[in-house]
């Protein structure tokens, strides 16, 4: 028996439960809805503050705050979406 073979299979077995996803850890999708529903809030925020100012009742310093924020928040997720579409359209490029 190959003592070299004995002791890759000891070393994968010691770091087999570093690569094993931890228990408590949250999972992509619901890294992906809680990222929808910050998106989500920005953009109502963004808006009550519009309306607000629109009204009188908030200060133009504000305004631009909350419409910067949201820039920023549909900037983001325009970028996003357009990864995907290019890693989809790379995936059809693919041999099979």
């Amino acid at each position: 028996m190959d003592v070299r073979s004995l002791f890759a299979a000891q070393k994968y077995a010691a770091q087999r439960p570093a690569t094993e996803p931890q228990p408590g850890a949250d999972s992509a999708a619901s890294r992906l809805k809680s990222a929808a529903q910050d998106f989500a809030t920005t953009l109502n925020e963004a808006e009550a503050t519009a309306t607000a100012a629109m009204a009188g009742d908030a200060d133009p310093h504000a305004l631009v705050q909350a419409l910067a924020q949201s820039e920023l928040a549909v900037e983001t997720v325009v970028a996003l979406r357009n990864k995907v579409v290019e890693a989809y359209q790379e995936i059809l490029r693919m041999p099979v």
